[in-house]
């Protein structure tokens, strides 16, 4: 899933509104070959064959381990047999941590088995745990504001009431907690930290994700509560007695292992005219199948590109599609991506990491010799519910790199209402995906890459904040 980290979000808001917003595009006609292989796309079954295949012939795929490796291998042979060219994986190296024990109860003032996952980076508690007394906070803020001696050697908790949202912007405001609330807690001196999960879900499962200890800072051991439980040792705090709680936590670092991008491309007919890259991740975290996060973006990039492929007529540009490897724990492929190829023309980057459904809006950000593709794309992807949004376009772990180069951006925004009840849990799973919900998404997406990778603009560099 694409990260809105905080200092993100300061950025954005602190930006000036003339480089936040774009001006509507003039209405355009739609070619008659674009209208039809959209319309086409929305009896698209082969989305949901890629999904249904990774998540039971390979299942969960925790970055670094057998598992992505297994989908690697797997993601190479359903590529080729699609008819892809230039078909590889990329190996780089990363550091990886698995997980292990994860048992936590309140011991006082009542008795409670709960119900917690550890966050990727934490530390052990070791095999005999730690008991130790609870401290509990409302909010990140509350925490981030109390002193050091009002932690030091306790457990922190660590709530927040997260909202569904369409934009999926209630992620980056309460997912500080888990961002950076475990390094935090550490700098403080606390001996272990958790906090409510980063969900907009009742159920009594965990949300797992990354967390970030800085250089220098001693991880502890750190785990995400269910809501149901979270909620529970909130009554219990507003009831003003002492809570203690037991903590079993034994994930570890297990060195340095192979992670990497599997590639595949639909050659243009113009070298010169730039690289249209899309893609998603392969890697997934290890509670689920990772159906939601993100066998859907890595399927629904695919059969795009499959479609513009089978169309009976080449591409002007090439259409690179990249299955990223290790984003879940801190966007590894993306950089290795960006690396090895920075120095090859790319005309725009997009990515499909949010779930499975609907697209609700578009937005792009595109030289001024390419304006008119935004006004082509708005007109084309009308008809399926989609909306021109007024930001700037380029968001996403994976291309963040490779954008971050000057390369183009467009963005296709699926609706983030639902997608919070199951990121990261047990629960994100095929029976989640919505196969009508999903082929509207590849109609969108072969849309877009009709366009772009068409276009008969020049798509060069855009200056970047």
């Amino acid at each position: 899933m694409k990260h809105l980290y905080p200092l993100t979000i300061a950025l954005l808001l602190a930006a000036p509104a003339a480089a936040q917003h774009t001006a509507p595009p003039t209405p355009a006609a739609v070619d008659p070959r674009v209208a039809a292989l959209r319309d086409a796309a929305l009896k698209d079954d082969l989305a949901y064959d890629i999904v249904e295949g990774l998540t039971t012939e390979v299942g969960a795929r925790l970055a670094g381990t057998d598992a992505e490796a297994r989908a690697r291998t797997w993601a190479v042979a359903k590529l080729t047999a699609l008819g892809f060219s230039n078909v590889r994986s990329e190996p780089y190296r990363m550091p990886v941590w698995v997980r292990g024990a994860e048992e936590a109860e309140i011991v006082a003032p009542v008795p409670q088995k709960l119900t917690l996952t550890a966050l990727g980076n934490s530390a052990s508690t070791g095999a005999g745990g730690l008991t130790g007394e609870l401290v509990v906070f409302s909010s990140y803020v509350e925490f981030a504001n109390a002193p050091s001696t009002a932690v030091k050697g306790k457990i922190v908790y660590i709530g927040n009431t997260m909202q569904p949202t369409q934009d999926g912007s209630s992620y980056g405001a309460n997912g500080t907690a888990r961002f950076t609330g475990p390094a935090l807690a550490a700098q403080k001196g606390a001996a272990a930290i958790v906090i409510r999960s980063i969900g907009t879900d009742a159920h009594r499962l965990p949300h797992t994700g990354v967390t970030d200890f800085p250089a220098g800072v001693k991880p502890i051991p750190a785990a995400a509560l269910s809501t149901p439980d979270a909620t529970l040792i909130e009554r219990l705090a507003r009831r003003g007695q002492p809570i203690r709680l037991k903590l079993l936590l034994t994930p570890k670092m297990i060195g340095e292992r192979e992670s990497g991008n599997v590639i595949a491309e639909v050659p243009g007919t113009d070298p010169g005219a730039g690289i249209v890259l899309v893609g998603g991740h392969l890697d997934s975290w290890d509670l689920g199948t990772g159906a939601i996060d993100d066998a859907s973006g890595v399927a629904i990039t695919a059969a795009a590109a499959k479609r513009i492929m089978d169309s009976g007529q080449r591409p002007r540009r090439t259409i690179r599609v990249v299955w990223f490897g290790a984003e879940e724990v801190g966007g590894f492929g993306g950089k290795a991506y960006a690396q090895r190829h920075g120095s090859e023309r790319h005309a725009t980057a997009s990515e499909s990491d949010f779930g499975a459904d609907r697209v609700w809006r578009f937005e792009t950000q595109l030289p001024e010799s390419a304006k008119s593709v935004t006004a082509r794309l708005a007109s084309a992807l009308a008809p399926l519910g989609i909306v021109h949004g007024s930001g700037l376009a380029g968001d996403g772990t994976d291309i963040e790199p490779t954008v971050a180069t000057g390369v183009a951006g467009i963005d296709l925004n699926q609706s983030g209402l639902r997608y919070f009840d199951t990121h990261h849990t047990p629960d994100d799973v095929l029976e989640r995906v919505d196969p009508e919900q999903l082929r509207q998404n590849v109609a969108a997406w072969t849309t877009m890459l009709a366009i772009v990778a068409n276009a008969p603009e020049e798509i060069g560099a855009v200056p970047r904040q």
